[in-house]
């Protein structure tokens, strides 16, 4: 692992209505089996872990990722860009403005087994 700090930050513009202003701190280089763990202040964990042949962009969805307080939710933007998302719990009413004022279209929340079990359930239905 290596870690390669942007000083100063790149900025760079973000959003269609409302702007905002995303700071770029640096790059993290993984080799295959590597994993870092991202921690909020309230204690929340996000681990991605690098494979030889890519990415787990998640712990798993309705076990490890909700058990560090964390909702995974598949949205689309307004020129059809989909993006997964991960909500603190706790801090759903601040997604819900964020949703808004983007605006993003929830698709699916993918944090629940039922949920997960719905979404196979409708994709083993397509020819």
């Amino acid at each position: 692992m290596k870690f390669e700090p942007k000083i100063p930050p790149r900025e760079f513009e973000v959003g269609y209505d409302v702007k905002g202003i995303i700071r770029d701190c640096g790059s993290m280089r993984l080799t295959a089996d590597e994993q870092v763990t991202f921690l909020t202040e309230d204690g929340g964990e996000y681990d991605l872990t690098r494979k030889e042949w890519g990415f787990y962009a998640t712990p798993s969805l309705n076990g490890r990722l909700a058990s560090f307080d964390l909702r995974a939710v598949l949205v689309k933007n307004r020129v059809d860009r989909f993006f997964v998302l991960l909500v603190e719990r706790g801090k759903e009413e601040a997604f819900d403005r964020y949703v808004r004022q983007e605006p993003l279209k929830i698709v699916t929340w993918l944090d629940s087994l039922e949920a997960l079990q719905t979404l196979e359930a409708a994709l083993e239905r397509q020819p």
